[in-house]
């Protein structure tokens, strides 16, 4: 069938008008599969000579996308916006988009609402947080009124942890980093973690004493025996996660989870150099590898502390995931294959879209029957 131009155009179209509601910057699998249905839906659109037949559709998109991008930057997608290239600009600079499953990334703001209105209601959450008993039901109001613009914030400018805080100090609470980690991901912060995890724990603690035998990995050993003496449900979370970058080849967790003894002043000291991670303060002096008495763990971005007052070792590893997705910040690259786990293997986030290492870790733990 010889297709006109006019026809084809319509068909575009209409196929980027549909993508670009579920995102403006689709994956390369995402034009594939969609120029692959095309024509098994309508075999009269297969390209002539071309072994797949779909070939043509799948550039002819990627084309078409670009340019309906002009179109919604045009009518102000905060996404696209963000992404536009200024003057004298970086060209080479990466696209700011979706790379963990959020599905909020950068929201259009509510029907009613402009960024004069929002920065109002911003100042009265930061008035609000400045008394000493907030009234938490006005903050949430607040928090979900503005949402759009802080995300456009956070990620078109990338402020510094401190400038975020000074802007927007009710974000950082922890029952507001679940509920906007709710809102970006729209599933639960802790149910999703904590019940994704205990799933888990029996196969991942099989797997790391299999690892063990061989007389390598001996860090996971050291944390293995910790059990021996104490193998409640909470040691047992936090042997599964704090053994996970000991066990993964080539990742070294010490600038991301370090320990401290909670009595002593050496808080500046445990955060120095860290750009992201944890600080687990501990009662007393030697706690092993497993601490026995959590007295609180920190959550540190930029050598600042973001959240504390947390007690348990796993609640307080879903709580940094809720600040890295809240703070729109990469994984560390020390334990980058350790935090891709938890997102899509843990909490299920996206699974499907595994590199091929957590695939292959994801496998090998199914393996093992308990």
């Amino acid at each position: 069938m010889v297709i006109s131009k006019g026809l084809k155009t319509d068909i575009l179209d209409t196929l980027a008008d549909s993508m670009s509601k579920i995102s403006a910057y689709p994956e390369r699998q995402h034009y594939e599969n969609v120029a692959k249905a095309l024509v098994e839906k309508h075999p009269c659109l297969r390209d002539p000579g071309s072994e797949k037949g779909w070939y043509s559709w799948f550039h002819s998109l990627k084309f078409k996308l670009g340019n309906y991008r002009q179109k919604l930057s045009a009518a102000g997608c905060p996404e696209v916006i963000i992404n536009k290239r200024k003057t004298g600009g970086s060209k080479g600079k990466s696209v700011k988009k979706s790379k963990k499953g959020e599905v909020n990334y950068c929201p259009d703001p509510p029907e009613g609402q402009n960024p004069e209105r929002m920065e109002e209601k911003r100042k009265i959450m930061e008035t609000e947080m400045q008394k000493k008993d907030p009234d938490h039901q006005l903050l949430e109001d607040l928090m979900v009124a503005t949402f759009s613009k802080r995300r456009k914030e956070i990620i078109g400018d990338e402020p510094h942890i401190t400038e975020l805080i000074s802007r927007w100090p009710a974000l950082i609470q922890e029952k507001q980093i679940r509920a906007e980690f709710k809102r970006i991901v729209t599933t639960d912060l802790l149910v999703s973690f904590l019940d994704g995890l205990d799933g888990l724990v029996p196969r991942l603690l099989e797997m790391y004493k299999t690892a063990t035998k061989s007389g390598k990995k001996q860090s996971l050993k050291d944390i293995l025996d910790c059990l021996e003496k104490d193998d409640t449900k909470e040691r047992r979370r936090a042997a599964a996660l704090l053994g996970l970058p000991h066990y993964i080849s080539g990742e070294d967790p010490s600038d991301v989870i370090r320990m401290c003894d909670a009595h002593v002043e050496t808080l500046d000291e445990a955060m120095k150099g860290m750009q992201l991670g944890l600080v687990i303060g501990c009662e007393g002096g030697k706690q092993g590898f497993i601490p026995h008495e959590v007295f609180d763990v920190a959550v540190v971005v930029e050598e600042t502390i973001v959240l504390h007052n947390v007690k348990d070792v796993a609640q307080s590893f879903a709580m940094l995931m809720g600040v890295i997705y809240c703070v729109n910040l990469k994984y560390p690259d020390a334990m980058k294959y350790s935090f891709e786990f938890i997102q899509r293997v843990v909490m299920k986030i996206k699974p499907d879209q595994a590199s091929a290492r957590v695939h292959g870790l994801r496998n090998r733990i199914l393996r093992y029957k308990l």
